[in-house]
């Protein structure tokens, strides 16, 4: 398997060989965090005794256009809380751990509080795709921020699994209110940018939504993934949201569950062998405490020799 960049970096090259032999014989465990604190992956320790193999950080705080004034408090903790994890990001990457990122991405123009919800902003995706347009320099401009918050991975060729435009398939963020066609297109542009402009070799493209409408082309994916948030008390190898995911496309691509709330029960996942190649568990309530993820079920996912857990010994 080779990254739809030819340009990628050795490491990168590296990483997603190992996610496309993984699939079906293991699972890469995941964890998302968005503070400094890292409170989840302490309390996995604590409960488990192991860590993750790959981390997920949030680069939220490092939009450009946040319009700091007009959050709420909840915004605002938000934000400062987040502020300074692509340290912490580098730090994982060079001890070997495997680094993913989500952009919750405040609206470029405009908006107000958490302007990544369209609810908070009036700006328009759609206009991005046409030249000449306040909406695209914006976009442009953001970009070209974010670029350079990811060169420092590049320059020590720290791989990241790069998922912009997360859960398309949605109308609550501002890049997927006009459908994931929209969204692909979006994600088309950055993946040009960046590679062309930028020489972001280091990243594995990840395209995030389980509906074949809008999918931005085998050219520029590296990974399929979705987002599932099951019911609470849920255990499932979720075999059937797998299956509509890789409908997507025909061709041959690891599968990942970017995203869920419940933990996959790495028991059926070991009868069934659905090709899951990782999971990242979301943060703050989905992981610390019994809510949504008993202690019972955090022991016996990390316990499972069907885990890879860190560091995962590529």
């Amino acid at each position: 398997m080779k990254p739809v960049n030819p340009q990628a970096t050795h490491q990168a090259r590296a990483l997603l060989r190992y996610l496309s032999a993984i699939g079906g014989r293991k699972i890469v465990t995941g964890q998302h965090t968005q503070t400094v604190a890292m409170e989840e992956i302490e309390e996995i320790k604590r409960v488990t005794g192991k860590e993750p193999a790959l981390r997920g950080f949030e680069l939220l705080a490092y939009s450009p256009n946040i319009q700091y004034e007009t959050g709420d408090e909840a915004c605002r903790t938000e934000i400062d809380e987040n502020r300074n994890t692509l340290e912490q990001a580098r730090m994982f990457g060079r001890s070997g751990g495997i680094v993913t990122m989500t952009w919750h991405w405040f609206s470029p123009v405009g908006g107000r509080d958490k302007s990544f919800y369209a609810k908070n902003t009036d700006f328009d995706p759609e206009r991005v795709l046409l030249k000449g347009t306040e909406e695209r320099q914006a976009f442009y401009h953001d970009l070209d921020v974010m670029a350079g918050c990811l060169m420092p991975f590049r320059d020590e060729d720290i791989p990241i699994l790069w998922r912009p435009f997360h859960e398309a398939e949605g109308t609550w963020f501002w890049w997927g209110r006009k459908g994931p066609a929209v969204a692909a297109g979006l994600y088309r542009m950055m993946y040009e940018y960046f590679v062309e402009v930028y020489h972001l070799d280091n990243l594995l493209w990840v395209w995030n939504c389980p509906l074949k409408e809008g999918y931005p082309g085998d050219d520029v994916v590296d990974i399929l993934s979705r987002d599932i948030y099951a019911e609470k008390g849920t255990r499932s190898d979720y075999r059937k949201e797998y299956e509509e995911l890789a409908a997507v496309t025909e061709a041959d691509k690891p599968v990942a569950l970017a995203e869920v709330g419940i933990l996959p029960d790495l028991e059926q996942l070991a009868e069934s062998r659905v090709p899951w190649c990782y999971f990242m568990t979301w943060s703050k309530e989905f992981m610390l405490g019994d809510e949504y993820n008993s202690r019972e079920s955090l022991r016996r996912v990390y316990d499972s020799p069907y885990a890879v857990t860190y560091p995962a010994g590529m």
